[in-house]
């Protein structure tokens, strides 16, 4: 493993988070319609923050590293480290998977829930209540595992858990009050990103 190599698997993760997104947001779009929206400046300022990090920074890195674009804060770069960032990515696409398959025609990249909304708890959500999130979590580790870059690195999970820390509590605040005694059930029984943790 080099650390050019670490840095084409980066840009192949994304392109096929893409590959994973892009079909269920079309669909998405296409066919539901949205019965309930909490999109607001604060959303739309997240989203970007969080696209920043895990996406706009590192494909930036990767494609004009060559050309000295932050490369002054490389650190030595370590085989190993980047061959579990490998392993790391391929679990978050697996996950990322999973969340948009088993969430179906729930699923929405912003704060909406759609026309005849079902609460989602089987799957890897019977785990935790935001696997989505975990993905994402776990796409930012493997992002500072691979560029191994004191800027680039840990962009991804800065960039996230920014997003993370101001939108999970009016996520859940929204479905407590679409699904109420359901979704405090839920709650009671799962962790929201890590099971049996956190």
């Amino acid at each position: 493993m080099t650390r050019l190599a670490a840095q084409m698997i980066v840009l192949l993760g994304i392109v096929g988070w893409g590959a994973i997104r892009i079909p269920h947001e079309v669909k998405n779009k296409r066919k539901n319609r949205i019965d309930v929206s909490a999109v607001d400046l604060q959303e739309r300022v997240l989203l970007l923050i969080s696209l920043t990090g895990l996406g706009i920074l590192p494909i930036a890195y990767c494609l004009l590293r060559g050309r000295g674009f932050l490369a002054i804060a490389d650190y030595g770069f370590f085989a190993a480290q980047a061959w579990l960032g490998v392993f790391v990515f391929a679990g978050a696409l697996a996950l990322f998977l999973a969340t948009h398959r088993q969430l179906g025609r729930n699923w929405s990249q912003t704060l909406e829930l759609r026309e005849g909304h079902t609460l989602v708890t089987g799957g890897v959500y019977r785990l935790v209540r935001h696997p989505m999130y975990s993905a994402f979590f776990l796409w930012g580790l493997a992002q500072a595992l691979l560029l191994q870059n004191w800027i680039v690195g840990p962009a991804g999970l800065v960039g996230f858990g920014v997003l993370y820390a101001f939108r999970v509590g009016r996520e859940e605040a929204m479905m407590r009050e679409a699904f109420g005694a359901e979704y405090a059930a839920y709650e009671a029984r799962t962790k929201r990103v890590v099971p049996f943790i956190h």
